[in-house]
């Protein structure tokens, strides 16, 4: 929001980071204005984000190092955003055990999380953690510090935590720590779930279960000041091999993987089928979209090392992540990476001009250099 640059920042780090202890240390520091960023989001319309300025991510970084210990002793096994020595696949492998051991998911959605959080609530929440004034003061004003909007007007803000700052995410895992974790804890002991942040996966044995919880959770966050998605909340059943009957849903996405029932293969190589985990649709149109972008086909100019070497390291992101589980469904993804690639020869190279010609050529570089792309030694080839 004010035009500092880490880079500006740097040039007189020892100064500027005295400036923010000098101004933390007695209490007279107020948080600037957050700048809105509007991104799109994976199911349309867009996200907004509060981007604070260098100097007050500094700021939030010296709250939550002291903050962070103090709540990680105390935060459910099953929470697993923006933790450390969490992650989203940890998360994922997790639900797949859980829905080859019980039948039915409820899929939860809380409707405008970030967006909606009380602040007053919110403080309640925090002092339970931390007595520390210093603390519970600059909490409190990151909460109030208006927006600055695109068109340059301010907003201010009586509820909700901008998503984009330092803080944020570690606000936003302490307020559904009791709102949503420690409550399950205390009243459904028995029902297992994997919470990322605001996507929640609990599992049930029945689907009457799966609708006692729904009503349960959704008047739970009421209390709280929170409301389920009424759209984007709902029953799934685990269908696989050995499960009979049906249900309207039958899949549902979480973290950027679909879980639906599945194609496999046992340890005697006879098919199956199973409730399993693959990339999701939006996860794949995303990859496609971005793909796309690099306009391979029209970069004649580079060599395929060079295309090679600039975007291995985003493959090898997609695969290390989306590959994880059910690595099959990562195919027609990368086969798209591939026919760019395929696309680029024809252009590059006149006696190619042929797609069959360039696809072949293409083919045998792959078997030669298989470790040229990382979709190729990931054994997606032309």
């Amino acid at each position: 929001m004010d035009g500092i640059t880490i880079e500006e920042l740097e040039k007189d780090l020892k100064g500027n980071l005295y400036k923010i202890w000098n101004r933390m240390s007695s209490g007279a520091y107020f948080p600037p204005p957050v700048q809105r960023v509007n991104i799109p989001k994976a199911g349309g319309g867009e996200r907004p984000l509060g981007i604070p300025t260098v100097g007050d991510r500094v700021a939030q970084m010296v709250v939550k190092m002291y903050l962070e210990p103090e709540v990680e002793k105390v935060f459910h096994p099953d929470s697993y955003g923006y933790r450390p020595n969490k992650s989203a696949t940890e998360a994922v492998g997790q639900a797949r055990q859980r829905c080859f051991k019980k039948a039915w998911v409820l899929d939860i959605d809380i409707k405008g999380f970030f967006d909606n959080i009380d602040h007053d609530l919110m403080m309640k929440a925090v002092r339970l953690h931390t007595e520390s004034r210093w603390i519970l003061l600059y909490i409190s004003r990151w909460l109030k510090a208006p927006v600055l909007m695109p068109d340059g007007t301010r907003e201010e803000r009586a509820k909700g935590t901008p998503q984009g700052g330092v803080i944020s995410p570690l606000l936003a895992n302490i307020y559904l720590h009791h709102a949503f974790d420690a409550w399950m804890a205390r009243e459904h002991p028995h029902i297992e779930f994997e919470r990322y942040a605001d996507d929640i996966v609990a599992h049930c044995k029945t689907e009457r279960e799966a609708v006692e919880l729904k009503a349960a959770v959704e008047e739970r966050l009421r209390k709280c000041k929170l409301e389920l998605h009424p759209e984007k909340t709902k029953i799934v059943y685990c269908k696989n091999q050995n499960r009979g009957g049906g249900s309207p849903h039958e899949s549902f996405d979480f973290l950027g993987y679909t879980f639906r029932p599945r194609e496999a293969k046992n340890r005697w190589g006879v098919d199956f089928v199973s409730f399993l985990p693959g990339i999701s649709g939006k996860a794949e149109k995303r990859i496609c979209e971005t793909v796309g972008s690099w306009r391979i086909g029209r970069r004649t100019e580079r060599s395929l090392e060079e295309i090679a070497s600039e975007y291995n390291s985003i493959i090898r992101g997609w695969i290390n992540y989306y590959g994880q589980y059910y690595k099959t469904a990562m195919r027609p993804v990368l086969q798209h990476l591939n026919r760019r690639l395929v696309r680029w020869a024809q252009r590059k190279y006149r006696r190619y001009r042929h797609q069959r010609r360039a696809t072949y050529w293409l083919r045998g570089i792959a078997r030669r250099q298989p470790g040229l792309f990382a979709h190729w030694a990931f054994g997606v080839r032309p």
